[in-house]
């Protein structure tokens, strides 16, 4: 049996990557990553994560790319906002037998995979709130109206950036499938705040996988992760939910640029320059979509030389 983390990536999250994987070197030296690339420009932070932390590309990129086309084409070319999110459900078909998801606007504060240990009682783990702000982001009303889901059913809410599963539970086929049939009912789904992938990934887990668990309805109530919550405080470089006095298991920047300023800036930026001197915020160059060094510009230069 073999547990892996996957992670999807193209070299403009670079500097993301490289924080979220020194965050899970740091805990856990030997857990394999494998990267999934978002799309074709990835050969700069493919290189960057195999040599300082041994992430190996999927193999089969022609299966991603088979697999990512056909989803897109189901719903049209041109109605997700970012259709190659859907790369993500790779990992159902990948080398690992029990796998963990994570996004890289996030950082982890222990050994993650061990949140697979649920797997002897469940099929599926997520980690989140999402539920708390009610179906908003993922379903619309008339999935409640049509009786589609319970009241219950639709507490196993999840956020798309953090989740795990075994592999084999989906087929080819049956993924699908089920986007053909969300397709057939897209007034079932809020695609309002340009979400592409977690309406549909929710709806293919609530349906489909029966043993799962979202370890936020834990009875002692683990702490939260999200980086919109103000109260966390701060230990070393650590968090803590003063709710239940735990340390975080990660911070999910999810839906915040992760730039100087930003919420828990001084955390992320600890774990991005780990082991290196880590530059003024006046030097850091401010983006659109968040931060970025020198580094990926350098070696951009160093490719176009050659």
């Amino acid at each position: 049996m073999t547990r892996g983390i996957y992670i999807t990536a193209n070299d403009k999250v670079i500097e993301q990557a490289i924080a979220l994987l020194k965050s899970i070197r740091f805990y856990d030296k030997n857990t394999p990553v494998v990267l999934i690339p978002y799309d074709d420009n990835y050969q700069v932070i493919a290189k960057k994560l195999n040599e300082d932390f041994g992430v190996q590309v999927y193999p089969d990129l022609d299966f991603i790319e088979r697999l990512s086309i056909k989803l897109q084409s189901i719903f049209g070319e041109d109605f997700f906002a970012r259709p190659n999110q859907f790369r993500k459900q790779a990992c159902w078909f990948g080398e690992f037998d029990e796998f963990l998801y994570i996004d890289t606007d996030i950082v982890v504060f222990k050994k993650i995979v061990d949140d697979l240990n649920y797997f002897t009682d469940y099929d599926f783990i997520c980690y989140d709130y999402q539920h708390k702000a009610g179906i908003r982001n993922v379903f619309a009303q008339k999935i409640i109206e049509d009786k589609v889901f319970t009241e219950n059913e639709l507490k196993g809410m999840f956020n798309g950036g953090f989740w795990a599963s075994k592999k084999g539970l989906m087929s080819e086929e049956k993924i699908y499938q089920i986007f053909e049939e969300c397709a057939a009912n897209i007034d079932y789904f809020d695609f309002s705040y340009k979400t592409s992938d977690q309406p549909i990934i929710n709806y293919m887990i609530l349906k489909n996988i029966e043993r799962r668990f979202n370890l936020a309805h834990e009875p002692d109530k683990n702490p939260g992760n999200w980086a919109g919550t103000s109260h966390f405080q701060q230990e070393g470089y650590q968090l803590i939910d003063p709710n239940n006095n735990q340390p975080l298991h990660y911070l999910h920047w999810a839906g915040i640029k992760i730039k100087p300023g930003c919420p828990y800036w001084d955390i992320w930026k600890h774990y991005r320059y780990l082991g290196e001197t880590a530059p003024d915020d006046s030097e850091l160059i401010k983006t659109e979509t968040g931060i970025k060094t020198q580094l990926l510009q350098q070696v951009k230069r160093i490719f176009n030389r050659k």
